[in-house]
């Protein structure tokens, strides 16, 4: 397990670049934190790492964003306004997460049930000020 405190967002961002060097094929992201914790910023870094050259956004009211192109795809799921379970199905979840390219979930305490075994689980928390985030990455599995 390893902690990281950024205090920016450029340093969030420069975080998930780093993180993504790391990155393999198939790899799973579990993003967890609360609203305004860095999870987007730290996800921009690591497509940014990841030679994704489009404009990364959160896809809260769309579920899923898929970025193609760089060294890995990636596919960016936001489950902040999930309702149910059953909306994971209607949009192939399990099928992402074995595909060659790499799964960022936020909020993925809210489908932990659903999550493979082996995964990347990072956990952003607000720091002492204002523009300080507490980053804390675990492989698992």
């Amino acid at each position: 397990m390893t902690e990281l405190i950024t205090h920016s967002e450029e340093e969030t961002i420069e975080a998930g670049i780093r993180f993504a060097a790391e990155l393999q094929p198939g790899d799973v992201l579990a993003l967890i934190g609360d609203l305004g914790s860095g999870k987007t910023h730290f996800t921009k870094g690591i497509c940014k790492g990841l030679q994704i050259h489009e404009d990364v956004t959160s896809p809260t009211f769309v579920i899923l964003n898929e970025y193609i192109g760089g060294r890995l795809s990636v596919y960016h799921f936001d489950f902040y306004r999930m309702k149910s379970l059953a909306e994971l199905d209607e949009i192939g979840f399990e099928e992402y997460l074995y595909r060659d390219g790499v799964s960022i979930i936020e909020w993925a305490d809210m489908v932990a049930e659903k999550l493979p075994s082996r995964r990347h689980e990072i956990t952003l928390r607000l720091g002492a000020s204002h523009d300080d985030r507490i980053i804390t990455t675990k492989k698992i599995g």
